[in-house]
């Protein structure tokens, strides 16, 4: 239990953390990632190069210190936390592996004398407190998927059924269950987790939108190839029709909303794969739709066919595409990089909308921030991350 002095040690030391919360978190890793070889395939190695999820968990624990007196002012970060750990299949055994090693890095990075037994104590309270929320939270969303129809509960095993090409870098992969068994219906905007052996590798878990509205028997995924990245890469290479792979339930908070309110979409890259199955999700409804994509070229923009399809039947449906790079062939609707003004011009005049948008996080950023200028309710704006949680600018 935290107790009210220990809370005020907390929020005490958050500028300590601010000013070196990076570097404490780094050092963290390092000492989790090289003693205990058995939490490494939850955490992405790239991730970890390239300062995402160290900067991504200072952000949180900052966050965290910060509201620990109201932590409903956390908003959807703890709901975006679970259900990336619940997608990873993240257990309570390995929440004291976590906690271990960041009072050590503390000690460890701020000294004795700063990061005193008193200190050290009251932080173990609070990182308790939020582990047993955590577990609490992550159990229910495992007991929700279990009970499901055709819900699971740990790995399941899926065969490939069907390897597309949609585009020069991403091909989908429709996977059906092994068992032959219904699949539960998830929500259009969620993702599944995958357990790869990858020979000559340690064991990987990786995380895919899927882009395809649930039909009750089969899951669709489509991969990115990353220059560099073990997983795209053998899944584009290796994995073939009739290979199976080890799947966790759908997860993921970031999920269409019902509502009558226009439809806004905005994508960038393979920002498109969840904003699709919104996008087929939402029109047999009827409510208008503004489904906006933005990619480097038209080799690259996949599912354009796909779209173009749905707009000939749905006649509400308004799909503009911007590429980086274009010729007057590609059709493209505007070139170069999205600005503020050309937003302007696509969204419907009536900013009274439900805006959803997924991409690179500069691309999001800018999104984001252009979504206000137009007067687009920020209550009414919804966005997720690839990768690591992280704050936008």
């Amino acid at each position: 239990m935290l107790t009210e002095a220990q809370r005020a040690i907390v929020k005490a030391t958050v500028p300590l953390l601010e000013t070196g919360g990076e570097t404490l978190t780094k050092h963290f890793y390092g000492i989790m990632l090289k003693e205990y070889p058995e939490v490494r395939p939850l955490f992405n190695q790239a991730h970890q190069a390239s300062g995402d999820q160290p900067r991504a968990l200072a952000n949180s624990v900052l966050m965290y210190a910060r509201h620990i007196d109201h932590l409903e002012k956390l908003g959807n970060l703890p709901a975006q936390i679970v259900h990336k750990h619940v997608a990873l299949q993240v257990l309570p055994e390995q929440y004291p592996i976590v906690g271990t090693c960041l009072l050590r890095a503390i000690r460890e990075v701020l000294g004795a004398e700063i990061a005193t037994d008193e200190v050290l104590a009251a932080w173990g309270a609070a990182y308790q407190q939020l582990a047993d929320m955590l577990i609490g939270a992550e159990e229910q969303v495992y007991a929700a998927n279990a009970a499901a129809e055709g819900g699971w509960r740990g790995v399941r095993r899926f065969r490939v059924a069907g390897k597309v090409a949609e585009s020069a870098e991403i091909t989908s992969f429709y996977l059906e269950p092994e068992d032959g068994g219904p699949v539960l219906r998830y929500l259009p905007g969620q993702y599944i987790g995958l357990r790869l052996a990858i020979a000559g590798q340690e064991e990987q878990r990786r995380n895919y939108s899927l882009s395809s509205i649930a039909d009750g028997k089969s899951l669709r995924i489509s991969v990115k190839r990353e220059a560099g990245g073990v997983v795209s890469n053998y899944l584009h290479d290796q994995v073939q029709e009739g290979s199976v792979l080890e799947v966790f339930p759908p997860a993921g908070p970031f999920t269409l909303q019902a509502s009558a309110k226009p439809l806004v979409l905005i994508s960038g890259g393979v920002g498109i794969t969840p904003t699709l199955a919104m996008l087929q999700a939402a029109l047999p409804s009827g409510r208008p739709v503004h489904f906006i994509h933005c990619a480097r070229s038209r080799a690259v923009h996949a599912f354009r066919d796909t779209v173009d399809a749905l707009a000939t039947q749905y006649p509400q449906l308004h799909r503009f595409y911007s590429y980086d790079q274009a010729t007057e062939a590609d059709g493209a609707d505007a070139v170069g990089y999205l600005t503020t003004e050309q937003l302007a011009q696509w969204l419907p005049k009536n900013r009274d909308v439900d805006a959803y948008f997924l991409g690179p996080k500069p691309f999001m950023a800018l999104v984001k921030r252009s979504l206000a200028a137009l007067g687009v309710p920020e209550s009414q704006t919804h966005y997720e991350f690839f990768g690591p949680a992280a704050a936008l600018a």
